[in-house]
């Protein structure tokens, strides 16, 4: 789960602050009530000096009673204010222990909490540069960093993910039972985006298994091998290499349909591709009459393009593809 980041300079640091507060705030109690301490091996009233020794052995639970409180307000005092230090005193100084051995348990009672109310997430197999742009996407679309899971067996880039907020899993997604622990059979999508082709067979094999029902998104390197994924149970595959390279084609001639595409892609700012639902007063009208730029019409699961007669009247139920403005106008 993500947490708070702080270097352990800074943690040490504060504790030892907090160590030396509680130690210089007892020798200052006690200076200030000095006349009701004694000191067994000296004359006349106690200095500072004796003050901090007294709060010292008396903070570490030393105790050699050479300084000790012998009036009623003395020892009053030493049992509500001194007493109290000495136990922040001691819980400072174990406090690293404390923090190791209830780390775990804290983190598992967070991860059970976290099991019990998340539903239709969206699971992330590898932080590379594929997974980050799909973080990035979602996002920008307005989903939530704590409804998003990224599985990854690099520590360095589940460290990075984790401090956007978002939940991290170490493992590898081949395994069911590092699937299970990401929620992939709760999800309601899992991107698939990891560097090797046949681990991205693997991982959507392992993931279809385990949820049937949610729709999977893999990428591929090579296009031979999108058959494989679509028979291993991906509902869509994104064929990074060929789609990198037709853009790399398409910037030679046309260099501004490149930044066009760009453009689309990037939900929040400029212009987004977006899908909504039909709303009623547009049933049985023509997309192409609409007020926003539509690109196709999904119906019973199907894509059709805006220009096909089988959507030539719309109907209810039907969803649209259209261009939407992600940015306020003059903003760019």
């Amino acid at each position: 789960m993500p947490d708070r980041i702080e270097g352990p300079l800074v943690a040490l640091l504060k504790r030892l602050a907090v160590a030396l507060g509680a130690l210089f705030a007892a020798a200052l109690i006690v200076y200030i009530g000095r006349d009701g301490y004694v000191d067994n091996n000296g004359e006349g009233p106690i200095s500072f000096n004796d003050a901090l020794y007294y709060a010292t052995v008396s903070l570490s639970t030393t105790g050699y009673g050479d300084i000790v409180p012998f009036t009623a307000t003395a020892r009053l005092l030493t049992t509500l204010v001194i007493t109290p230090l000495r136990l922040l005193f001691l819980i400072v100084l174990v406090g690293t222990t404390v923090e190791l051995l209830t780390e775990r348990s804290r983190q598992s009672v967070r991860i059970q909490r976290w099991r019990s109310r998340v539903r239709d997430h969206t699971v992330i197999v590898g932080y590379g540069t594929k997974g980050r742009a799909a973080v990035e996407t979602l996002l920008g679309d307005g989903v939530e960093p704590e409804r998003i899971v990224v599985v990854d067996t690099d520590r360095t880039q589940l460290d990075a993910a984790s401090a956007l907020g978002l939940v991290t899993v170490t493992g590898n997604a081949t395994r069911s039972a590092v699937l299970r622990i990401a929620g992939a059979h709760q999800a309601s999508a899992i991107i698939i985006a990891t560097n090797r082709d046949d681990t991205a067979v693997l991982v959507t094999l392992t993931a279809r298994e385990l949820a049937p029902k949610t729709r999977i998104v893999a990428a591929v390197r090579e296009s031979e091998n999108v058959h494989l994924l679509r028979q291993s149970g991906a509902d869509s595959v994104i064929v990074s290499a060929e789609t990198a390279g037709r853009l790399l084609g398409v910037a030679t001639r046309t260099p501004s349909v490149v930044e066009v595409v760009e453009d689309l892609l990037t939900p929040d700012a400029g212009f987004a591709i977006s899908e909504r639902p039909v709303e009623a007063d547009e049933v049985g009208g023509s997309p192409r009459h609409l007020a926003d730029i539509v690109l196709g019409v999904v119906r019973n699961e199907k894509l059709h393009r805006v220009d096909a007669s089988a959507v030539d009247a719309l109907e209810r139920g039907d969803r649209l593809l259209y261009v939407r403005k992600a940015s306020p106008p003059d903003e760019d």
